[in-house]
């Protein structure tokens, strides 16, 4: 799986945890809507990292924990 592809796979998965739209993590984020529909579906090759710290806030949750998921080892990274 590329790294995109991942990011866009745990962003999904939070947002289902905390029953939360792409729209509420808008207004709590300030992250533009456009730029949260392209990374979940994948338009985007990378991404800024103040991007997702600002995506951590929005779900009050830290980077360690947007990455502490299977999705991120090693093993299921393509190079």
């Amino acid at each position: 799986m590329q790294l995109n592809q991942a990011v866009s796979k745990r962003l999904t998965e939070l947002l289902a945890e905390r029953n939360m739209t792409q729209y509420q993590l808008y207004m709590k984020s300030g992250v533009p809507k456009s730029t949260i529909g392209n990374l979940v579906n994948c338009t985007y090759d990378s991404m800024k990292l103040r991007v997702l710290h600002e995506l951590c806030q929005g779900m009050e949750i830290s980077l360690s924990e947007f990455f502490a998921s299977p999705l991120f080892e090693e093993e299921n990274l393509e190079p």
